[in-house]
């Protein structure tokens, strides 16, 4: 095990990945919760009960769905990279497709379905490497940069230390509540343990957190262990149930379809890069095997609708994991496993609240945002797309957005300065295919 990882290489051990894997994990167990709650419209009261997906059964597909997908990641791409139902792309799904147009949660899954066997073809071909490698190594920074910012954005609400305000869209959050001082707590434990360079220091921050949650009440003990597993009947094979409904074929359908691909690509093939940059494992702005790691959330996402939920890619989370030490395809293994284990011991993941998951992102987005360094910044025609890129997924909440504002001004800037011959065929198309999705999309 060890030899087909590469530990060696790397610098890593099997303590190191396990405790990466586990954090990992705990950093993305929300969507263990979350993912059936939206796709199950539970917060929509008047929403016909006949209608809604089976809360147990996406439960079910959700933990599946991500173990295997961090399975493949980790026996095929090596990467310490996990995979789950994607947080936007699920609200997507249930909001807009279900709610807000009326089309049948099976017709969803079925677009999810075929949007996943087109990127399986995209990725056997090697159109997909080909598309990752031509983007220039400034803006790969820029967007390892953005989702840094992306995240601890996401961690700063999630802590509640930033919440919404009517007149500047954001601001100061309560701070004496108790969960946003329980969160304040875990980043200053956290950025202690960093300080001090201690190993798995994401990962023990959080423990630690939990511990003091506990003692003073914030977070309750979990009232059972074991439960037994939902079944996932109601939601398996019934993506195959659309394609014989007329109904389905419509250009509002191609439309969806279009969109679960669109988004989907761009915040994986980020999420890839920024993680890989982290890692070290990207030489000289190429990804080793991505072929291999390209195919492992194709495979998920086809699965992954089979089984019953929505699109299924690689989390930023996994950042979390690179930062208490993960290197390789072993820690996303240990992830995988745990999240087998989940279907059993659900219970527990109770004590895994927002406050807890909360510092890890915002410390890993620190981490993530010393990429900036590598960008040339005195060169404009490269700080504007780069900038751009960076600033607007967390100010648009999308990192896919972000990646396209970048990507329509990189060859603008780059045109104008005279360095026609250095822009990549593929970053023109680029430009107009995100020009229409602004247009058409939007």
């Amino acid at each position: 095990m060890q030899k087909y990882f590469e530990f060696e290489k790397h610098g890593t051990n099997y303590r190191r990945e396990f405790i990466g894997g586990l954090t990992t994990f705990l950093a993305m167990a929300y969507i263990l919760v979350v993912n059936p709650l939206t796709l199950s419209l539970a917060s929509i009261k008047d929403f016909p009960d006949a209608l809604r997906m089976d809360y147990g059964a996406v439960f079910v597909a959700t933990a599946l769905a991500s173990a295997l997908g961090s399975i493949v990641m980790g026996l095929l791409g090596k990467y310490p990279l996990a995979l789950a139902p994607g947080m936007g792309l699920n609200a997507f799904f249930a909001y807009t497709v279900v709610l807000g147009s009326g089309i049948p949660w099976q017709h969803a899954l079925g677009a999810v379905l075929i949007s996943g066997i087109f990127f399986l073809l995209l990725t056997l071909t090697g159109l997909r490497e080909k598309i990752i490698n031509a983007i220039p190594v400034d803006l790969k920074h820029a967007v390892g940069a953005g989702i840094g910012l992306f995240i601890t954005f996401v961690g700063l609400q999630n802590a509640k230390i930033i919440v919404n305000n009517d007149a500047t869209l954001v601001g100061l959050g309560d701070l004496t509540a108790p969960s946003t001082l329980l969160a304040i707590f875990g980043i200053v434990v956290t950025v202690i343990l960093m300080t001090r360079g201690i190993n798995g220091a994401v990962f023990y921050g959080m423990v630690i957190t939990v511990i003091v949650g506990m003692i003073f009440g914030e977070i309750k003990m979990p009232h059972k262990v074991v439960d037994t597993v939902p079944s996932l009947a109601p939601t398996f094979g019934a993506a195959f149930q659309s394609f014989s409904d007329s109904s389905f074929y419509t250009t509002s359908m191609l439309g969806i379809i279009l969109t679960f691909l669109f988004v989907d690509f761009f915040d994986n093939a980020g999420t890839l890069v920024a993680v890989a940059n982290q890692a070290g494992i990207m030489k000289d702005n190429k990804l080793p095997r991505a072929g291999r790691a390209l195919i492992s959330d194709s495979i998920a996402t086809t699965v992954g609708a089979v089984l019953g939920t929505s699109t299924t890619t690689s989390y930023i989370e996994s950042s979390a994991g690179v930062a208490a030490g993960a290197r390789t395809g072993f820690a996303s293994l240990v992830t995988a496993g745990l999240f087998i284990l989940s279907l059993f011991f659900f219970p527990l993941l109770s004590v895994v609240t927002a406050p807890v998951t909360a510092p890890a992102l915002i410390i890993v987005g620190v981490l993530m945002v010393s990429s900036l360094g590598n960008i040339d910044w005195k060169k404009f025609e490269i700080a504007v797309p780069a900038f751009l890129t960076m600033i607007a997924m967390p100010l648009s909440y999308s990192i896919a957005t972000g990646i396209a504002v970048g990507f329509i001004f990189y060859p603008i800037t780059m045109i104008v300065k005279g360095r026609i011959k250095e822009i990549n065929p593929i970053m023109y198309l680029f430009f107009v295919i995100f020009v229409l999705y602004f247009i058409f999309l939007k």
